[in-house]
This record gives structure tokens, C-alpha cells and sequence, in this order.
């Protein structure tokens, strides 16, 4: 186990979005501030501070976690992906982005991100299970607590999103 010294920056590597990135943090330094305020990425948003409300959802080696919750150096030659990770491009929004844009499901938009990002990571484990149920959906977002409530178009994208990955996957099959 590496012992950090609390009071130095250490060299944080790790792939964003795909690209290659360096710099440095403090042990203490939380992974939603370094992408926000050291990388750029201010699509993570931090919302309560205490990994409840799910604002700073990023995906680490594919799987959602709190960015809240992580310190910047245990993502050192990792890989890290937020919500700039998940369009195709500039222009192009990827299938849920664009569902969630169609289904208006975006609310007042802070925590949306985070939704997405994890969406975007249960709909890849649910991958070839058929289409989830409205409570399956339900539950799933149970992990994220927003003001504005109202998750009907939330739930109505990512089933959305569901169906037409399931039907695609079907005709593939």
C-alpha cells in the first residue's frame, strides 16, 4: 500500500473521456473537484457533498460511483468518464442523451449528469435481459435524490432506451 504524504501533490494519470490526462492533487483532494476545477469537466456537478444525492455521478472503469466520495488519487491510471464522455462527438448525443432531450426529461438539468451517467451504466449491465419494467427504472434511480422531482420523463427515456437496444439486439440475434 502506497503511504501519501498528506501535505505534497502526487502525479494523478488517468484516461478522461478517452484522452489522456496528467496532473497533480492533494491526498485529500475529491475526484468531483479535481474534474471540475483541475481537468474542466464541469458536466460532474456537486450537489450534497456526501454521496446522497447522486449529482456527481462519473463512471470509474465503467461502473458509477460518486465522484464526491472518491479522493483524485485513487483514480491515478484509471479510467474515468462523465457526462462529456457520453456524446459521440460534438454533435452527436448518444441514444440516451437524445432520449432524454426527446422525452424532456431533463428537469431544472443540475442533477442530470449524474442521472445519466447512471443510466447509462445499468442500462449496459442490463444488456441483453430484455426491457426492464417501469419499477425496475424506478428503483434503479432510487439512487439519486433531485428537487424537482417529477422522474416520469426520466423513467419514460430510459425505457425508451431500453426497448430500442432490446429490439436492436434482437434483430442482431
Amino acid at each position: 500500500m502506497t503511504v501519501l504524504d498528506a501535505r505534497a501533490e502526487h502525479p494523478v494519470r488517468l484516461t478522461l473521456n478517452g484522452r489522456e490526462r496528467r496532473a497533480s492533487a492533494s491526498p485529500r483532494r475529491l475526484l468531483s473537484d479535481f474534474l471540475r476545477h483541475d481537468l474542466g469537466a464541469t458536466g460532474t456537478h456537486v450537489g450534497c457533498e456526501h454521496g446522497v444525492c447522486g449529482a456527481c455521478t462519473v463512471q470509474i472503469d465503467g461502473v458509477a460511483q460518486r465522484a464526491c466520495l472518491t479522493l483524485a488519487v485513487q483514480v491515478d491510471g484509471r479510467e474515468v468518464r462523465t457526462v462529456e464522455g457520453l456524446a459521440e462527438g460534438d454533435a452527436v448525443l448518444s441514444d440516451l442523451q437524445a432520449a432524454f432531450k426527446r422525452h424532456h426529461a431533463l428537469q431544472c438539468g443540475f442533477c442530470t449528469p449524474g442521472i445519466l451517467m447512471s443510466c447509462a451504466d445499468w442500462l449496459s449491465r442490463i444488456a441483453g435481459r430484455g426491457v426492464p419494467d417501469e419499477e425496475q427504472v424506478r428503483e434503479m434511480l432510487s439512487g439519486h435524490l433531485c428537487r424537482c422531482t417529477g422522474y416520469t420523463p426520466i423513467v419514460a427515456a430510459v425505457m425508451d432506451v431500453a426497448r430500442a437496444r432490446a429490439a436492436q439486439g434482437a434483430s442482431h440475434a
